[in-house]
């Protein structure tokens, strides 16, 4: 599957990226300038993990924060390069290929840029195939590892003096709020380049064929557009076999931005017995129903579209919108290490004040 990414690829990856990017996942314009950034410097190249020596190493370019535009963020794509450098700097030796963490409405293309400048390979995997709001969520299994990591975060607004740089080293779980702290002390926003492992770990850990799943829904959603919003938000329920939950009024949000770089609350969609509440740290992580029943919970992705079918970010959704809140089953996509893992999910629920491992793993292989 070994192909050239074009600026024919830019559009899709961020349409495709924004439906799975969950209400975060960056932004959207963040990510065209990423991607056409990337294929006018050089020719990054998509490949499959088998199409790389089995001992070569593939880290995962992120970035790491709060994207409800609440902050002073500033992230330019040399962070993202620099972040990759550091890495190999620390290392002694270049990687070999750049997975991402998330699909996005930017994460998507991270990798794209330090791949066309560095050379190497953009990696058909992600650590989970939508967004998620804890570096140790697309770790692909290394959270309750001891063994230790390199990682390193780059970026930050340049004007009020927040630019950082920063390499740690030491055992996932340990080091990824480190990170998140740096996020917040540069502005809310900042690029890392993190946890380089063999190609064989990557191969039975990772959720595989994550950017061509946003690349073929993002050009789906293209094919449909010159029939309307209507025939968009179809293609896209056909295309994830996911289906729509509700069409209702945006009725209540209560949002608030945390010193560790999460936005955390709730959002309102509907009144009276038809009411939905969706939960959010930076994403929304899980819906329950007027009853208090749970609905969906991450990993399924959740996605709010507007009446135009754009998926809306946290940031932008408005009380009086009408949304539709799209529902995509976590038994219909490939499903990673980090996701299967129950060391993942105490932070966010201590952080949200609900449960969500016990409908997350249930019907995984750590439900048995």
């Amino acid at each position: 599957m070994r192909r050239l990414l074009t600026e024919k690829d830019v559009e899709p990856a961020v349409r495709g990226g924004s439906v799975y990017a969950s209400g975060g996942g960056g932004w959207s314009d963040h990510g065209r300038k990423l991607g056409y950034a990337a294929v006018n410097a050089g020719a990054p190249e998509l490949v499959s993990v088998d199409e790389l020596d089995p001992d070569d190493l593939i880290a995962t370019a992120a970035a790491i924060g709060a994207p409800a535009s609440t902050t002073p963020w500033e992230m330019r794509g040399v962070d993202y390069i620099k972040a990759v450098e550091l890495l190999n700097d620390a290392l002694g030796f270049p990687v070999a290929g750049l997975m991402v963490g998330q699909n996005g409405k930017s994460s998507t293309l991270n990798g794209w840029l330090p791949s066309a400048i560095l050379g190497c390979k953009v990696v058909d995997a992600v650590g989970d195939i939508r967004a998620h709001p804890t570096g140790d969520m697309g770790s692909i299994g290394m959270a309750g590892s001891p063994e230790p990591m390199i990682q390193t975060a780059v970026g930050g607004n340049r004007e009020q003096n927040r630019y950082i740089e920063l390499v740690v080293q030491g055992a996932t779980a340990k080091v990824s709020p480190i990170l998140r702290t740096a996020a917040d002390m540069s502005g809310g926003f900042i690029a890392s380049a993190r946890n380089p492992l063999p190609a064989t770990y990557v191969a039975q850990n990772a959720a595989l064929g994550g950017i061509s799943m946003a690349l073929d829904l993002g050009h789906a959603i293209q094919d449909a557009e010159r029939k309307g919003p209507a025939a968009v938000i179809d293609a896209i329920v056909r295309k994830t076999d996911g289906r729509l939950l509700t069409e209702a009024e945006v009725t209540d949000k209560n949002v608030v931005y945390t010193p560790e770089a999460f936005d955390i609350g709730t959002v309102t969609l509907g009144r009276g017995d038809k009411r939905l509440v969706m939960h959010v740290m930076n994403e929304f992580m899980a819906v329950d129903d007027a009853g208090g029943n749970r609905v969906a919970t991450f990993p399924d992705v959740i996605t709010v579209l507007s009446q135009e079918a754009e998926p809306l970010s946290v940031g932008q959704l408005e009380v009086g919108m009408k949304v539709h809140l799209l529902h995509v089953p976590k038994s219909v996509i490939p499903l990673s290490a980090s996701v299967r893992d129950p060391s993942v999910y105490p932070v966010c629920e201590r952080a949200m004040g609900i449960e969500l491992a016990r409908y997350a793993l249930e019907g995984t292989d750590a439900d048995a």
